[in-house]
């Protein structure tokens, strides 16, 4: 084990054992504690949501632009699928091919006699 992984595995234990013991102690006191992380981490959550992801979509005309090409493009791919089975008729009929005439033969090999040879 390294230095980082006795750090982590000690950090880890030392945290058990104050929960533990605040769970016997206070019960009260660590429920409260735990409501309050749990409503500041989710007033940062929004907060970064709201303000900061925002910024990276870029300009709202940008995307407004961008989500009419998408549309018009789906329309498109639309209109080109709906001709495309009866042209997979014709290449179905095109598929079938003649036999040919070959006459193939099938050497016989060595698999099943035996080597001589000296083992190591």
């Amino acid at each position: 084990m390294n230095a980082r992984n006795i750090f982590v595995f000690t950090l880890i234990l030392l945290a058990m054992i104050g929960l533990g013991t605040s769970l016997f102690g206070n019960p009260l006191g660590l429920a409260r504690q735990l409501l309050i992380t749990a409503a500041v981490i989710g007033i940062i959550y929004f907060v970064y949501k709201r303000w900061f992801s925002g910024r990276r979509t870029g300009n709202s005309n940008e995307q407004r632009a961008f989500v009419k090409a998408a549309k018009q493009s789906k329309k498109r791919h639309k209109k080109k699928s709906t001709s495309k089975p009866q042209v997979s008729n014709v290449s179905k009929k095109r598929s079938i091919r003649k036999k040919s005439n070959a006459k193939l033969t099938v050497i016989e090999g060595k698999k099943n006699k035996k080597n001589n040879r000296a083992s190591f």
